[in-house]
């Protein structure tokens, strides 16, 4: 049996983020032989391509995370229409110098949520945008543009609605077999 390595990007720096709470709970979906792991993002300089020649440590550490994984998945908040500073960043820096993308050919997916009634859909629109120029094959279907309310987790971080875990099961089944068919 192979094993899968997946980056996750959470596109939110806040402690309690619900995106982040989102990717904890959803990577528990997967199957035994697919583990996740967080890319830390918010260390990262803002992006400077006077610095291509010379990139930070962080930057460094980012690149080889995402060149090491066999996929990555995006968990991204939405903020004044769009995708957050520190997720444009980090894609910013691990996509430079030109030529030396760290995401060309990773399947991507991407989901997202929000209080609001849209639940991060056009953050996730902006996003794709953005992963098609990478060169990131994205899953399409099924999207998931999460609205979260009160209870919406329980208390140990799982999806608190039977009818919720089992659409993001499936959206997690076919990310998995997008990680399986581009990898």
């Amino acid at each position: 049996m192979s094993t899968y390595q997946i980056a996750v990007v959470v596109g939110s720096l806040r402690k309690d983020s619900n995106n982040r709470k989102l990717a904890h709970a959803i990577v528990k979906l997967a199957p035994a032989e697919f583990s996740f792991k967080e890319v830390e993002i918010g260390d990262l300089p803002l992006y400077n391509q006077d610095q291509d020649g010379n990139q930070a440590d962080s930057v460094k550490r980012l690149k080889s995370e995402i060149s090491a994984s066999q996929g990555v998945l995006f968990v991204t908040a939405e903020y004044n229409r769009s995708i957050p500073g520190v997720l444009k960043n980090a894609l910013d820096n691990a996509s430079r110098p030109y030529g030396q993308s760290a995401w060309a050919g990773k399947p991507a997916g991407v989901l997202g949520s929000s209080i609001g009634a849209i639940g991060s859909a056009l953050a996730q629109q902006h996003l794709r945008n953005v992963l098609a120029y990478l060169n990131m094959p994205t899953l399409g279907q099924p999207e998931a543009f999460i609205h979260i309310t009160e209870g919406f987790f329980d208390a140990s971080g799982n999806f608190a609605n039977e009818s919720t875990k089992k659409f993001l099961q499936s959206w997690m089944d076919a990310y998995v077999a997008w990680v399986k068919k581009h990898a």
